[in-house]
């Protein structure tokens, strides 16, 4: 019955005893639901593991930091880690099985084949991290074949993420529903991010001028800016403000092409990365949604 969960969290490690799994339940006619993360989970993943929960039979959550989607000198090394934590949240979101394969099992001696989404993947995030979005789409079809889920979620934080996973999943023909679920926020609106454990406190609230400059952005369409130049301006004016912070990239987009728009409407990608420190952050909004 969808919704009820098995009494144990179960930790599968192995490629091949997931997909067993797996196959077995499908041989069931029960669905499965997966909730693929790099671990140090938050409340942002936990929300997308109880809506898997309330979707399907059988809920598995993976924790992988993959090494593929860190470019030189990025943070792939000092990413945090803390499975124990882990754990704790994924028994209160009732997870059945957490996934938690060796680097070694996903990228053998030998291995050599990666899967690439071409035009999502040169703006925004893509332009200052090349070869970042092959890891996630290489990652995440793995992931896929391994768990072969009938619904994945995840977060609109990363929104370009999303866009690319949902295009992979369309062009190559994978019978899954990939679902897209709000960003969850602070209680002062600061976007829930792992990597906000880098952040002193100084820096800590410094960030919150990334959700400054999308709360002045949400303030400006719904009192009737449109013309983007403008828009753009205004919540750039809102991080420069911040001494702290240094702006990687301030960008209008169609929300479904992520091409550039001169004019924005409803459904217009608002999207921003900022450096803290030498914390890099990302936040978005869609313009007339209300999450």
């Amino acid at each position: 019955m969808k919704g009820t969960p098995s009494s144990d969290l179960r930790i599968i490690d192995s490629p091949r005893e997931m997909q067993a799994l797996s196959r077995q339940v499908r041989a069931e006619g029960k669905t499965i639901a997966f909730v693929p993360t790099m671990g140090y989970l938050h409340e942002g993943h936990a929300s997308l593991m109880r809506e898997g929960r309330r979707r399907a039979d059988l809920l598995v959550a993976s924790i992988f930091v993959n090494p593929t989607q860190f470019g030189a000198g990025e943070d792939f090394n000092a990413y945090p880690r803390d499975l124990a934590g882990d754990m704790r949240i994924a028994e209160e979101a009732e997870v059945d099985v957490i996934f938690v394969p060796a680097a070694s099992q996903m990228y053998p001696a030998g291995y050599q084949t990666y899967v690439n989404v071409e035009d999502l993947t040169l703006p925004l995030c893509g332009a200052s991290r090349p070869g970042h979005f092959r890891g996630v789409t290489t990652v995440v079809a793995k992931l896929f074949n391994i768990v072969m889920p009938h619904v994945a979620l995840f977060g609109k934080k990363d929104y370009q993420q999303l866009a690319v996973i949902r295009r992979m999943a369309a062009d190559l023909n994978m019978d899954i529903d990939i679902l897209g679920m709000p960003i969850v926020r602070e209680a002062d609106g600061l976007a829930m991010s792992s990597r906000n454990s880098y952040l002193s406190p100084e820096e800590r609230r410094a960030a919150l001028c990334l959700s400054r400059g999308i709360a002045e952005a949400r303030k400006l369409f719904a009192a009737g800016v449109r013309e983007s130049g403008q828009l753009k301006s205004a919540v750039a004016a809102v991080v420069a403000a911040e001494p702290l912070a240094a702006p990687e990239y301030l960008e209008l987009r169609d929300g479904g092409s992520l091409e550039e728009v001169s004019l924005v409407g409803s459904g217009t990608l608002v999207a921003l990365a900022v450096r803290i420190g030498k914390t890099r952050l990302i936040d978005n909004c869609i313009l007339g949604d209300v999450d």
